[in-house]
């Protein structure tokens, strides 16, 4: 079974439009995106880059990024658009 990362993630508007997103624990994690839609596709390809550049790096990750769904159960929030 793949890896389950959960991750805090900050969506911020911009002044111009659109959203940036960042974490506090992965400083080096930023993605943005025109709409929340585009930005949540785009934060699985930001974690993708910033995990790489931590095995690159040969750092470890942050505590408890990495979730065990075969032996516990996992709180996550998810982003809901209303329609």
């Amino acid at each position: 079974m793949a890896k389950l990362y959960k991750i805090p993630l900050l969506l911020s508007p911009q002044p111009e439009g659109g959203y940036t997103v960042t974490s506090p624990v992965l400083p080096e994690f930023m993605t943005e995106g025109d709409t929340t839609e585009e930005v949540m596709r785009n934060v699985r390809d930001a974690l993708e880059a910033t995990l790489e550049l931590y095995e690159d790096q040969g750092r470890p990750l942050p505590a408890n990024l990495c979730q065990d769904t075969q032996t516990e159960p996992v709180w996550f929030e998810y982003l809901v658009p209303e329609r």
